[in-house]
């Protein structure tokens, strides 16, 4: 598998699925997770609102990821997860570590064989940008090694699933513009972190080399 960091426009980005550094709410916000909003057009408002009506009444927890179809974007889905806010008290690193590990499980989960994700909680909730990217790599480099196991078992090379939403990881959420349904993890091959500034992009590559 590959990880990597690049500096860039997560919403540009051509993989299976981006991930969305969310709030609870799922209606959109500042920062990254109003550029896929806008940049999904209208269509992922409308998912994110029905997640909201119907598995998600109290909105996603922290830590947790949910999985929506990418409409607009050149991506097959968004998976949105709700990073920790140190300012609201949410200090522990579990939390955060949770973030990554859901987006991922969940993009294995769809069939994904590609990803790319942003420095969650890096930013207006207050996160310092090493530590974002110690657990994130050291995530990604746990779902590296799931996947080599797969491999060992023959999963590896199964077709790309259809894109999907769901409510939670594997679940079918039935949201308008559902495209399919989950099918036979494959084992992801691409973790690309995408990040909007130059210090975040040095510590992400300073976390990969060691």
């Amino acid at each position: 598998m590959i990880i990597e960091a690049v500096q860039g426009d997560i919403t540009a980005q051509r993989v299976d699925a981006i991930v969305n550094a969310a709030n609870s709410s799922l209606l959109g916000g500042g920062g990254v997770d109003g550029a896929i909003h806008r940049a999904a057009g209208p269509g992922l408002l409308e998912a994110c609102r029905h997640l909201r009506d119907t598995s998600l009444p109290d909105g996603l927890a922290v830590g947790s990821a949910v999985a929506t179809p990418g409409f607009d974007l050149p991506a097959a889905w968004v998976i949105h997860t709700v990073g920790p806010n140190r300012h609201a008290g949410q200090t522990d690193p579990a939390l955060l570590r949770s973030a990554f590990d859901s987006s991922l499980e969940t993009a294995e989960e769809l069939g994904c064989a590609s990803v790319a994700i942003p420095a969650v909680s890096a930013g207006v909730y207050g996160w310092e940008g090493r530590e974002v990217a110690r657990i994130a790599v050291e995530a990604a480099r746990a779902c590296a090694a799931r996947a080599d196991t797969a491999c060992g078992m023959s999963v590896c090379g199964v077709d790309p699933v259809q894109a999907a939403a769901g409510p939670a990881r594997g679940e079918s959420s039935g949201a308008p513009g559902t495209p399919g349904t989950p099918g036979t993890p494959q084992g992801l091959r691409l973790i690309r972190f995408v990040l909007f500034s130059e210090p975040l992009l040095a510590v992400f590559e300073e976390a990969l080399a060691s």
